[in-house]
Parts: C-alpha cells; structure tokens; sequence
C-alpha cells in the first residue's frame, strides 16, 4: 500500500462512498449516523470509509459529549488539486496550440483561388 501521501488521498478519493461523503461533509459536520442515511451500507461499513478519509487527513472526527461529529479538512485537498492543476495548465496550453493551428488553417484556406462560391 501506498505510503506518500498524495497517494494515499488519491487512494482515499477513488471509492465513489468516500468521495460522496466528502460532498456531504463540505456542507458541514455530522454524525456518523447522519453519514450513513444515503448509503445502503452498515454502520461498520461506512466506518471503514471514515478511517480511510481520516487516515488521509481529509475528515477529522471530534467528541462532543455523545455526539460524534465528522467534518471536512479540505486542506489536505491541496497537494492533490495542485497536482491536478499542473495537468490542466498542461492541457489548457495544448488546446491554445491546437486553435492557433487551426486558425492558421482555416486562414489559408480561406485565401486560396478556386474556394469562393460565385
């Protein structure tokens, strides 16, 4: 198992339970319980999903007499938006080179003899 942790977030993210947890918890804290309602898994089962949010540093958990809330660290998101956004700089660059290519294209077409309709 991955130890750095930008794999473990990676890892922590692609479980669709987890990543619609985390949707939920952006709204703010709640119980496990409260967690739990839109899924059809158990308890147990959405508590293994909490441990390997919290094990990435994406939720904590708190103790406020019985009410246990779980709350978002969207910081820990960072390093994995950063490494995406190297990405889409990458792409966005593409694609500018891609429209320049075709409007050059499009420009020489456009002035060659025989192509106007008369």
């Amino acid at each position: 198992m991955a130890t750095d942790p930008l794999s473990v977030v990676f890892a922590a993210l692609a479980d669709p339970t987890r990543r619609a947890i985390l949707a939920r918890l952006a709204h703010g804290q709640v119980t496990v319980n409260e967690l739990a309602e839109p899924f059809e898994l158990s308890l147990p089962a959405v508590s293994k999903h909490l441990k390997v949010l919290e094990r990435a540093g994406l939720i904590s958990r708190g103790r406020e007499a019985q009410w246990r809330p779980c709350r978002l660290e969207a910081a820990s998101l960072r390093p994995a938006a950063d490494w995406v956004d190297d990405y889409r700089q990458f792409w966005d660059i593409s694609l500018d080179r891609l429209d320049a290519h075709l409007d050059r294209v499009r420009d020489r077409s456009d002035g060659e003899p025989g192509d106007q309709a008369g």
